[in-house]
């Protein structure tokens, strides 16, 4: 039967599903009654101390306690001051998301110094009360569910950068993560028993593992697994990129436009001259070797390499391959800029000649003397 004020209490936050605890926001009296449902654990605690775990669904009060509770107790009746309190915790598991505040700062060999940051999700649910009450209510003295699952997904981000340390001594590098997220979440999971044991938490998936790397550092992640999957070095695929960049956008500049004119050619002249030299790329430092040029190409006079007629610079080196033309003074037949005869009557397009009358040089395409007029 219970005493004259005495009072009955049990988990009333509204949020309770979404909540791992419960703080009772007042201290418990003699013969006060608490209620524990199927999926709660009632844990009393008092003086920095757990004492007791209700963890059956039922009514209890606290007359019922164990001695060393009603000793406490019965010296709050006799005029010490009482400090007991219950705290309810969620017996079922969380599904909770973490992601780093702080990048983790990993020393790679090839990139250097690179800032990781990592999300993902894991779950985990209370294993032991005892020392999750002590932990989070005595050590940190949290009064909030929210409180908690920080100091979790804090201490899962800190778990995981150890394991990513771990492999990484094992020889581990940057652009092996994408390939070893899997293997680092079972690394994560077979610390985790110890990790968070003095926590009274158990963590028992992880999963949804992403790691985010710089910009420019996922740039050349990509661009180095392209070049592997291509089997070409770096030199040949910066070309393919630039040809492809050109070929899309013609009208970004002379020099763009000069190769988007026979990117798409281009390309085909590339795969051509790959299956000449047995699919692989010639060593570094090797000579250039000279490829006859194709029927319906231009072969650059600089490195040799075969080019689409009409294209105005070289695919390969870049080398001007059209300097503008000429026009002939005799016939007006039409010759690339650096022909000194015509090609069809054989006039001569370059170097100058005297005028009769005045002696003024003038270009040899020229009809009449620029100085005194007279016919040349």
């Amino acid at each position: 039967m219970s005493l004259i004020g005495a009072e009955t209490f049990n988990w009333e936050d509204g949020n309770k599903r979404n909540n791992i605890m419960y703080r009772m926001p007042r201290n418990i009296k003699f013969n006060d009654n608490i209620v524990v449902r199927e999926d709660e654990i009632a844990v009393f605690y008092r003086d920095g101390k757990a004492l007791a775990y209700l963890d059956r669904p039922d009514r209890y009060a606290l007359t019922s306690l164990n001695a060393p509770v009603i000793g406490k107790v019965i010296e709050a009746l006799s005029g010490a001051r009482q400090q007991a309190e219950v705290i309810y915790l969620q017996k079922r598991a969380f599904d909770g998301k973490y992601g780093s505040k702080q990048p983790y700062q990993f020393r790679d060999a090839e990139f250097g110094m690179v800032n990781l940051r990592v999300f993902g999700e894991f779950r985990y649910k209370v294993g032991s009360p005892e020392n999750f009450v002590n932990q989070f209510v005595g050590t940190f003295n949290f009064t909030t569910s929210t409180e908690v699952e920080e100091r979790i997904k804090e201490q899962m981000v800190m778990l995981i950068y150890n394991a990513i340390g771990e492999l990484k001594n094992r020889g581990m590098g940057v652009a092996d993560l994408a390939s070893q997220l899997m293997n680092i979440e079972q690394v994560v999971l077979t610390k985790a028993k110890d990790h968070f044991e003095l926590y009274g938490v158990v963590v028992d998936k992880v999963s949804g593992m992403y790691i985010s790397l710089p910009d420019e550092v996922q740039k050349a992640v990509d661009m180095r697994a392209s070049m592997q999957i291509l089997n070409t070095s770096y030199a040949t695929y910066q070309a393919g990129q630039a040809m492809r960049e050109a070929a899309s956008n013609p009208a970004g500049g002379a020099a763009a436009a000069g190769v988007g004119v026979g990117a798409g050619f281009g390309a085909g002249y590339m795969m051509v001259d790959a299956m000449r030299q047995g699919g692989t790329a010639p060593p570094a430092g090797a000579p250039a070797v000279a490829v006859p040029p194709v029927a319906g190409t231009v072969a650059c006079p600089k490195c040799s390499t075969p080019n689409p007629q009409g294209a105005k610079f070289c695919r390969s080196c870049g080398n001007r391959l059209q300097n503008g033309t000429v026009k002939c003074g005799r016939c007006g037949s039409e010759m690339p800029a650096d022909s000194k005869f015509c090609a069809e009557c054989g006039q001569q397009l370059k170097g100058s000649k005297s005028c009769s009358k005045c002696g003024k040089e003038s270009p040899v395409s020229a009809k009449f003397c620029p100085e005194c007029g007279t016919g040349l």
